[in-house]
């Protein structure tokens, strides 16, 4: 079956801090995804789409419905008899591994929570004794981006749901006493238009970035934007050819951030400016500070280094912090945390 074609990440025209969020976010999966908020028609689902197309393949045990490579797969395997590999996995016997490109899951709005968390056949286990999964949308999400389009639309139980996965990295199946538990990290990337409503603070709080978009002002950047859609619309071979090098130089970049960021240290005096930074835009709880750390760490290994800075604590506190900052009624979400920052001061 033919690939539908794919718009090149590189090719997307403005929306910097958008891009940089997603690449963080796959650099360190524990920064607990990012929330996208903006109007129709920015580029949101195509950056993901874009991103997830050029990322390296992974490898995967053939017909995993948890989408797990071989070393991790005993723990599962175990506890799961659903699969015909899984006797082949316990007796340590070779099992046949896929090569695949990461997935981007798309979770529908109205999507239920045994749909995203999956369910058990009780009928079967009460039958045999053996665990059935039917495993859910987070199964599928494993190791890839799970994209929720209309975040705020979604049962506020759902979203808890996600959230929990999300920062935990395993999901678990419990039904009448039945419990069954694999692993499920996975970008989470959420979108919303804020006109159609809010999301509640504390659903807010567990995204670890968020960031603010809007359609460009810059005439010459909307004329690149039809010049470039066009391109691809007639030929999208060809102009994903002529992309080639950019997307080549975006993934090196990302694969030497993911080695280097172990590495990256960071002096005692700039995690006094990062509890300085939330203090004074009045930011509840500790979760933000430690979001600005991990996004400062990541920034630096983007960046090449193995040191903290601090300008990345500050571009860290721009995605880190909008929707953390203590707001009254009707306020809307911060979209320049410098600003504030300097306000409180003066």
């Amino acid at each position: 079956m033919k690939t539908q074609p794919i718009y090149p990440f590189a090719a997307i025209v403005g929306q910097e801090k958008m891009k940089l969020a997603l690449i963080l976010n796959i650099i360190n999966p524990t920064l607990s995804g990012v929330l996208i908020r903006g109007e129709k028609g920015t580029a949101k689902s195509t950056a993901v789409r874009a991103l997830a197309r050029i990322l390296p393949n992974i490898p995967v045990v053939k017909d995993c419905p948890f989408q797990l490579p071989k070393g991790e797969a005993d723990g599962v395997c175990r506890e799961c008899s659903r699969m015909d590999c899984s006797r082949s996995v316990l007796n340590h016997e070779s099992v046949a591994i896929d090569s695949r490109g990461i997935r981007v899951v798309e979770l529908p709005v109205g999507a239920t929570e045994d749909r995203v968390v999956g369910t058990m056949d009780l009928e079967h286990a009460l039958k045999k004794g053996e665990k059935q999964v039917e495993p859910g949308i987070l199964a599928a999400a494993h190791r890839g981006i799970l994209y929720v389009d209309e975040v705020n639309l979604l049962d506020d139980h759902v979203v808890d749901v996600l959230l929990d996965s999300a920062a935990m990295g395993v999901n678990t199946i419990e039904r009448e006493g039945v419990s069954f538990s694999h692993p499920a990290r996975f970008t989470l990337v959420g979108t919303m238009n804020p006109e159609e409503g809010e999301l509640r603070p504390q659903l807010l709080d567990r995204f670890g970035l968020c960031v603010q978009i809007e359609g460009i002002q810059d005439a010459e950047d909307r004329v690149a934007i039809m010049e470039r859609r066009t391109a691809f619309d007639e030929d999208a071979e060809s102009f994903g050819a002529a992309w080639e090098e950019e997307s080549r130089i975006v993934v090196e970049r990302i694969e030497r951030a993911i080695d280097l960021y172990p590495k990256v240290t960071i002096a005692r005096e700039l995690l006094f400016k990062i509890a300085e930074c939330c203090l004074e835009v009045g930011v509840d709880g500790h979760r933000g500070d430690i979001i600005i750390l991990k996004t400062a760490k990541t920034l630096a290994a983007w960046n090449g280094r193995e040191e903290v800075e601090k300008a990345d604590i500050d571009n860290a506190a721009e995605l880190a912090l909008p929707h953390r900052v203590r707001r009254q009624p009707l306020m809307e979400i911060a979209d320049n945390v410098q600003a504030l920052r300097k306000r409180s001061v003066g």
